[in-house]
C-alpha cells in the first residue's frame, strides 16, 4: 500500500502531460525492441550485426568427406570454348563417369531451359543414370529473373524426356535478403520441387518445412576449403582413374558453375573472408550438409522476443533512476551493455536463430525507456527542488538548503532521532505593545524583526524551525550535521540578542519602547523530520530538549539577563566566554540545569573565579558567598550577578534555585 501511495503521489506530481508522454514513449520503446527489423533503416543494422554473429559462430571444418563439388571452372569454359550455356556435352560425359564411380546420389546446379546441340546425348545420360540425379528446375513463377516462358516450356518438356525413376527434377531456389545477402533455407513453395539437400536426402525429420537459418562453416585450411572442388574436365575425358574414383564412391556429388560473375551469392561469412562471395552450388552444398548434420537452428518464440523487448525497455526505465558516482552508475550500465552485446552471440553458439532478434530494437527501446523515465523523474526532481526552495529556503542555509535541493529524498515523510542544539528566543513585552500600535504597524515591525533574526539563524547556520508569534525557534545539527554546530549555535544566541538590542535603538519615532531580545539555549536529543501530509508538511523538531531550551529562554526573565544556554549546550559549544550563573530548576521540571551566560568582554580570568567560587559554595564554604557578594557589590550595574547572589543566599548548600 505505501508503495501504490507513492507511485500515486509520483504521477500527480508529474502531471496528466507527461504522465501520457511517458506512456506513449515507453510504448515506442517496447514496439521498437520487439519489432526493429520491420521498421525502416533499422533491418540494414540489424542484417549486419546478425552476420557478426553468425561468421564468429560459423564452426571451423576440415573439407567435408560426404560432399564433393564437380565444377564448371573458367578453364573449363576456355576448353569448350562455350560461356553460357554450359557444355551438355561435357556434362553427359561426366555423369556416366560419375554414375561409374558409385556415386552416393548426384545434384545438379544448371538448368536446362533453352535447346542446345548436345541434347540428346545428355538425355541419354541422365535416362541412363543408375545413381539417384536431380536436375535443376525452376518455374517462372518463382524466379521471373532467371527464366522467361519460353524457357520454362522448353524445361518443363526436357524434365518430362528424361524423367525415370533414379532421375528427377530438384529445385535450385535460394533467397535472399533485401541486401543480396542469402542466410536461410528458401520457402518451400507448392509446385516445385524439393530442394536439392531435401531431394538428395528425403525423409529428414526437422527439415519438412524448415526455412530458418543456414549454419554456414569456414574452412579449417584455407587450401582446401570446405569441401573438396574438383574440375568437371577430369570426368568428362573418360580416362578411369582410380584415385578419382576414391573421390567420389559413396558421396553425395553437386554439379555446378564455379566461374567468375556466375551465380555468385553474398553470405554472412564475407565479414570473416575479406568480402569473397559464394557460388550457388556451395550455398546448396552447405545446406545438405546441415541437413546430415541434423543441425536445425532454434527459432525464439514470440513470447520469449516480447519477454526480452520488455526486459530491455525496463532496464533502461529502472537505469534513468540511478543515481550517484561514476563508481555506482558505470558497473550498472556496463553489465547492460556486456548482456545486450554477448547474449546473442551466446544464443548463436547454441544454435538458436537470432535471425529476427532485435538487438538494435533493444537499444533504441533502452534509450527510449531511459529518456521517457529519466525525463519523468527529472520533472519530478524539478518540482521536488522547487518544493524544496518553497518549502525550505526560507528557514535553511543556503549550503544546506542546496544539499537538499540535490537529495530532495531528504524531504520525506519521516522522523530520525538526532542530538541538537535548540535555540527559543521571544521579545519581552511584544504582546501589549500589539495592544497599542495600529495593525499596519504591528505587522511591519514584526515582519522586521523576524527578518532580523531569520538572517542571523540562516547566517550562523541554523534551521529555523518555526515562527510563534514574535518567538523564533530554531536547530542545528539537522537536516545535515556540523561539527561546528555547537560553536554556530552559541555565537547566533548571542548574535540573536545582539540584533534585538539594534532593533529596539532603530524602531520608528512614534513607537513606545520595545522589550529585550530573550534567548534560551540548550542541547539535548529530538526527533527532527517533515511531518504533516503529502500536500501541507513542516519540518520541525519535537522532543524534551525543545522544552529545555523554551523554559531556558523564559529563565532568564527571573535571572536578570538576555541569553542563558545549559551546560550541555556550553560544554559543546567550544567557546570560553560563559560566565557560570548557577544551578536551577526550571519551571515544571524536576531535574536541575547549571546554565551560563555569554560574557565575551569578560576576562577569562574574572570567568573562571566566579566558578572557583560556585565550586566551593557547592561543598559548604561559608566564605564563598561572602567573596561573591564583593563581586556583585563591586559591580552595581550586573543584574545578572546580583540575582546569582540572591539566589545563592536563598538556597542550602548544595541544592538549586527553583523558578516558580
Amino acid at each position: 500500500m505505501p508503495r501504490l501511495k507513492s507511485t500515486r503521489l509520483l504521477a500527480r506530481r508529474i502531471g496528466p502531460a507527461r504522465a501520457v508522454l511517458t506512456a506513449l514513449l515507453l510504448i515506442a520503446g517496447l514496439l521498437i525492441a520487439r519489432h526493429s527489423w520491420s521498421l525502416p533503416f533499422v533491418p540494414a543494422g540489424e542484417r549486419a550485426l546478425y552476420d557478426l554473429r553468425e561468421a564468429w559462430a560459423a564452426p571451423v571444418v576440415e573439407p567435408d568427406p560426404r560432399v564433393v563439388m564437380v565444377v564448371f571452372n573458367d578453364d573449363t569454359l576456355i576448353n569448350t570454348r562455350k560461356r553460357s550455356p554450359l557444355d551438355r556435352g561435357t556434362l553427359a560425359r561426366a555423369l556416366r563417369s560419375i554414375d561409374a564411380m558409385g556415386a552416393k546420389g548426384i545434384g545438379i546446379d544448371i538448368l536446362i531451359d533453352q535447346e542446345q546441340d548436345e541434347d540428346a546425348d545428355l538425355i541419354e545420360a541422365l535416362r541412363g543414370m543408375q545413381t539417384p540425379t536431380y536436375l535443376a528446375y525452376a518455374s517462372f513463377g518463382s524466379n521471373r529473373d532467371q527464366i522467361n516462358e519460353r524457357q520454362q516450356q522448353f524445361l518443363d518438356q526436357f524434365q518430362k524426356t528424361i524423367a525415370t525413376d533414379k532421375t528427377k527434377a530438384t529445385s535450385i531456389r535460394l533467397e535472399v535478403d533485401s541486401d543480396n545477402v542469402v542466410r536461410s533455407w528458401p520457402k518451400v513453395v507448392p509446385g516445385l520441387p524439393p530442394l536439392m539437400a531435401r531431394a538428395l536426402v528425403p525423409d529428414q525429420k526437422g527439415f519438412e518445412n524448415y526455412t530458418g537459418a543456414i549454419r554456414f562453416r569456414q574452412a579449417k585450411f584455407a587450401d582446401y576449403g570446405v569441401y573438396n572442388k574438383l574440375p568437371i574436365d577430369v570426368f568428362a575425358a573418360g580416362v578411369a582413374i582410380p584415385a578419382l574414383a576414391d573421390q567420389i564412391r559413396g558421396k553425395y556429388v553437386l554439379i555446378g558453375g564455379d566461374v567468375i560473375d556466375y551465380d555468385q551469392f553474398e553470405t554472412p561469412l564475407r565479414l570473416a573472408t575479406e568480402g569473397r562471395t559464394m557460388i550457388g552450388l556451395e550455398v546448396h552444398a552447405t545446406i545438405l550438409s546441415q541437413l546430415l548434420d541434423q543441425a536445425p537452428f532454434r527459432p525464439i518464440s514470440r513470447g520469449e522476443l516480447w519477454l526480452i523487448a520488455l526486459s530491455a525497455v525496463l532496464l533502461g526505465a529502472l537505469s534513468s533512476l540511478v543515481s550517484g558516482a561514476w563508481w555506482r552508475v558505470g558497473p550498472v550500465l556496463l553489465i547492460q551493455v556486456a548482456g545486450v552485446t554477448l547474449l546473442p552471440f551466446w544464443l548463436q553458439a547454441r544454435m538458436i536463430d537470432t535471425q529476427g532478434l532485435p538487438v538494435f530494437g533493444w537499444a533504441l527501446g533502452w534509450v527510449l525507456a531511459f529518456v521517457a523515465i529519466g525525463g519523468a523523474a527529472r520533472a519530478v526532481g524539478a518540482e521536488q527542488r522547487k518544493f524544496a526552495q518553497g518549502a525550505l529556503g526560507k528557514y535553511l542555509p543556503r549550503d544546506i538548503a542546496n544539499q537538499i535541493i540535490q537529495d530532495p529524498e531528504q524531504l520525506a515523510l519521516k522522523g530520525e532521532r538526532r542530538e541538537i542544539f535548540v535555540i527559543f528566543s521571544d521579545l519581552e513585552g511584544f504582546t501589549e505593545l500589539s495592544h497599542a500600535l495600529d495593525p499596519q504597524m504591528v505587522a511591519t515591525l514584526l515582519n522586521r524583526y523576524l527578518d532580523l533574526l531569520s538572517d542571523v539563524v540562516l547566517a550562523h547556520g541554523g534551521t529555523i524551525d518555526k515562527f510563534v508569534g514574535d518567538a523564533v525557534v530554531a536547530f542545528w545539527g539537522a537536516p545535515i550535521s556540523r561539527e561546528d554546530d555547537g560553536t554556530r549555535a552559541a555565537r547566533a544566541a548571542y548574535a540573536m540578542w545582539q540584533a534585538g538590542e539594534e532593533f529596539r535603538r532603530t524602531a520608528p519615532p512614534g513607537v513606545p519602547p520595545i522589550g529585550r531580545t530573550r534567548v534560551g539555549l540548550h542541547f539535548g536529543e529530538a526527533i527532527v523530520g517533515n511531518f504533516g501530509g503529502d500536500d501541507r508538511i513542516q519540518y520541525t523538531a519535537l522532543g524534551d530538549s525543545m522544552n529545555t531550551a523554551s523554559r531556558l529562554e523564559a529563565a532568564n526573565k527571573k535571572l536578570h539577563t538576555s541569553v542563558i544556554a545549559s551546560a550541555e549546550a556550553v560544554s559543546r559549544s567550544g567557546l570560553d566566554w560563559w560566565r557560570p550563573l548557577g544551578r536551577i530548576t526550571l519551571r515544571g521540571r524536576a531535574t536541575p540545569v547549571d546554565v551560563f551566560e555569554p560574557a565575551p568582554d569578560v576576562p577569562n580570568g574574572a570567568l573562571s573565579h566566579i566558578q572557583a567560587i560556585l565550586d566551593r559554595l557547592a561543598k559548604g564554604d561559608g566564605g564563598a558567598l561572602a567573596e561573591l557578594e564583593a563581586l556583585a557589590a563591586a559591580s552595581p550595574d550586573d543584574a545578572a550577578l546580583a540575582n546569582l547572589v540572591y539566589r545563592m543566599q536563598s538556597v542550602k548548600t548544595g541544592g538549586s534555585y527553583v523558578l516558580e
